[in-house]
């Protein structure tokens, strides 16, 4: 069972709760974060997320995939996590990586589905799309700028990770929403917190919408305040 408590108390359902972005401009593309963490503020247990994760967190992961033109994801993360081609028809993943080492003959490129995000000095094999911005590190605010190279209508952005891939757009600005499962555990250890990296700052995000199930996962959602 999950139950909407804010910005109202009702029964819902996950699909329900996470079935549009929470904005849609016209003159650019609405960016979202979509990450678990534990309520000690780790994201991972043993490097990984999927302990501190369960169904509904996944079909929470799954509902805003669906709506994403673009998934943006670190390298790390894509090699941690399995990444492969997308389910959704016509959806690109573009993996942000300043070095180059990633492997493109993984199915997630050979599908064209996936894309590199990187900068100018990065030597990269030919044969996969890429999106060049920065000189040493990459520009992301320049790169999300540019996301209509890659697809013809990139209206909503979903990022998935890592912590320094989060780090860098929170430092960009470029977070609209932010889709946080709080996972009703305490891990201890040394894990990354959502961001890492950026520098100290105080960007505002309004509560927009919190769901609750009866394991105790805490779904909410945060708007970006402009």
């Amino acid at each position: 069972m999950t139950r909407r408590v804010f910005p109202d108390s009702a029964d819902t359902t996950i699909p329900q709760a996470y079935d549009a972005p929470l904005g849609a401009p016209r003159d650019r593309s609405w960016v979202g974060l979509c990450m678990v963490s534990s309520i000690d503020g780790s994201t991972v247990v043993d490097g990984r997320s999927t302990e501190l994760s369960s169904a509904n967190d996944l079909t929470v992961l799954l509902s805003l995939r669906r709506l994403a033109d673009v998934i943006i994801v670190g390298a790390g993360t894509v090699r941690g996590e399995g990444y492969g081609p997308p389910d959704t028809v016509g959806q690109r993943i573009g993996v942000v990586t300043a070095s180059g080492r990633v492997d493109t003959s993984l199915p997630l490129f050979t599908s064209g589905a996936g894309f590199l995000i990187t900068t100018n000095e990065t030597d990269i094999a030919p044969g996969v799309d890429v999106i060049r911005a920065g000189k040493e590190i990459v520009d992301l605010r320049s790169a999300v700028a540019r996301l209509a190279e890659i697809h013809p209508a990139p209206h909503f952005v979903q990022v998935e990770g890592g912590a320094l891939l989060n780090g860098a757009v929170l430092d960009a600005d470029l977070f609209d929403e932010i889709n946080l499962t709080t996972s009703p555990l305490c891990v201890g250890g040394a894990g990354p917190r959502l961001t890492a990296g950026a520098d100290d700052l105080a960007q505002r995000f309004d509560l927009a919408q919190m769901v609750i199930d009866d394991q105790s996962f805490v779904f909410s959602r945060w708007k970006r305040r402009r």
